[in-house]
This record gives C-alpha cells, sequence and structure tokens, in this order.
C-alpha cells in the first residue's frame, strides 16, 4: 500500500528532528563508527514509527542499536517537545538497523567474484 502525503510529512519531521536530537546527544558516533538514520516509514494512523538505521564502520552494530535503545526515552522527550504542534499524539518509535549497505557490498563482492572467474576461465 502506498503511504499518504501525511504520512511522509510526518516521517519528513521525524527524520530531520531525529537526526538533529541523535548529534546533540552524540549518537551519530558510537565506538568509532558512524550512525545515520537511512528512512522513517510511518503507519497510516500515524501512531507508530520505525526509524531505520545504518552503521558504518561498527564493529557490533547490537552494541549500538542496545545504546540508542536505552537511550529511547531521552530522544522521546525530546522528540516530543520538538514536535508537539505539528502531531497530536507522539508516535511510537521502533529502531531497526538497516542492512540494505551490507547486501550492497555482499552483492559488489559476488559481481567481482563472478568477474574474475570468468577472465580467468576465458583466456
Amino acid at each position: 500500500m502506498e503511504e499518504g502525503k501525511r504520512q511522509r510529512q510526518v516521517a519528513g519531521i521525524l527524520l530531520q528532528d531525529l537526526n538533529e536530537i541523535f548529534t546533540r546527544l552524540g549518537l551519530n558516533m558510537i565506538e568509532g563508527g558512524m550512525v545515520s538514520i537511512s528512512s522513517v516509514k510511518v503507519t497510516p494512523d500515524l501512531l507508530e514509527a520505525r526509524i531505520y538505521l545504518s552503521f558504518y564502520k561498527m564493529e557490533d552494530s547490537n552494541a549500538a542499536l542496545k545504546k540508542i535503545e536505552s537511550q529511547a526515552w531521552e530522544i522521546k522527550k525530546i522528540l516530543a517537545e520538538k514536535i508537539k504542534h505539528q502531531v497530536r499524539r507522539i508516535p511510537v518509535i521502533h529502531y531497526f538497523e538497516d542492512d540494505t549497505l551490507d547486501h550492497v557490498f555482499k552483492m559488489e563482492a559476488l559481481f567481482k567474484k563472478i568477474e574474475e572467474e570468468n577472465k580467468n576461465s576465458h583466456p
């Protein structure tokens, strides 16, 4: 089902404000790695938001996700203060790891391997 206009608006607001909050709380850099919000998906009733996080140069992305979840209350409190005049209810926020980049890197590695094998088998 396609996202509605209001869903996209709220997702955009959440993305912008959460990026700002992550920077303020120092959550965009964890253990020498970088954390970025890759996308925000909001349910049609605007009561839940799924925040997809990308982890770059991170040894243990699960530990980083747990650190972010441990500060979820503080993040939501700051977010509520920022968006209280733009939404009727503050959405429940769930954090997920966006592993799209991992898949991209794996696919690129596979294509390179196949290309190398083709070069070696056809002199």
